[in-house]
């Protein structure tokens, strides 16, 4: 009887989905089908019952974060407009929608995936699971995509990885590189092809210090030594693990003898507030490369195009 009920409820749950038309009521239906999964599997009501409220909370997921990806993000906060909206209107907060970071976050990756992967979240494979292989498909896409290297010889190599970092936030927040790109393990970037480069060359390689140890795995994979480092002094603080963290480092590498060209002394500590752009770095972080080498210039994962560099990436 109690089974009933709940199956009753959920066949309501699922078809007010379907005509749901705006983020408050999608997410009520969110919240129905969230209820009923955990009341079903708290009162041992079955497979059934818990397999039919999973497969109506993924799609309400799914659809709120559909529904999310079609606002505008207002300027100076969170506060969001649809579309369909007149710019004069207030636009709701998600905390006024009832929706905190994490749902939102969660739901517009769901939103991502597709139909066969939407199916294997609701027929019980870990969503963790499903997003890893998600994210491994879109790297293999970009590998196959990706303009080649250059046969070229270059003295100086820049490079700015697209680290994987493997914490939860990624996963479960959605926070992080993850939600901006696809990012490589450190296998991958290991075995990526390389520039090639004068007997004597430079590597420019930019890390964290949580991935920092995994970064001399890359210096030395590709077959360069360690030298030195610049600090970039973020000025504004992101909150980590262990301390609240406001730097970020790049890491000097050498093949050969390759000292500067021009003997010019930079500070290793550069203050430069960092912009909105996750990621994003200071072009005078170009202009200390171009006084120190006079050399041919890479830059590898690429973002913009700077004059007089060659640049690989998929941006």
């Amino acid at each position: 009887m109690m089974n009933d009920l709940v199956i009753l409820k959920l066949d309501s749950a699922k078809r007010a989905l379907v005509e749901a038309k705006t983020i408050q009521e999608t997410k009520k239906i969110l919240d129905i089908s969230r209820a009923a999964e955990i009341y079903a599997k708290r009162q041992k009501l079955g497979e059934d019952a818990i397999s039919y409220a999973t497969s109506i909370k993924v799609e309400a997921l799914r659809q709120l974060g559909m529904m999310l990806k079609e606002t505008e993000r207002a300027d100076g906060g969170d506060a969001q407009r649809t579309r369909f909206q007149k710019s004069t209107e207030s636009p709701p907060t998600l905390s006024e929608l009832g929706i905190d970071k994490k749902i939102s976050s969660l739901s517009q990756k769901i939103a991502d995936l597709t139909d066969e992967e939407i199916e294997k979240v609701k027929t019980g494979t870990a969503i963790a699971r499903v997003f890893k292989e998600n994210r491994r498909n879109k790297n293999k896409e970009l590998l196959k995509n990706i303009q080649e290297i250059s046969d070229d010889i270059y003295q100086v190599i820049y490079a700015d990885p697209p680290w994987q970092y493997n914490d939860k936030q990624n996963i479960d927040n959605l926070g992080g590189a993850e939600k901006h790109y696809p990012t490589m393990s450190i296998n991958e970037l290991c075995e990526m092809k390389i520039p090639k480069t004068k007997d004597n060359a430079v590597l420019f390689l930019w890390t964290t210090a949580p991935i920092l140890e995994d970064a001399f795995k890359i210096i030395n994979t590709w077959n360069f030594k360690y030298k030195a480092h610049f600090i970039w002094d973020k000025v504004q603080h992101n909150m980590g693990h262990y301390n609240s963290v406001r730097h970020e480092l790049l890491l000097i590498a050498t093949k050969g003898n390759c000292l500067p060209d021009n003997v010019k002394l930079f500070d290793s500590v550069q203050t430069i507030e960092k912009t909105k752009k996750h990621s994003e770095k200071p072009t005078h972080f170009y202009e200390i490369i171009e006084t120190l080498y006079k050399g041919k210039k890479i830059e590898l994962f690429a973002r913009n195009k700077r004059e007089g560099w060659d640049s690989w990436g998929n941006e």
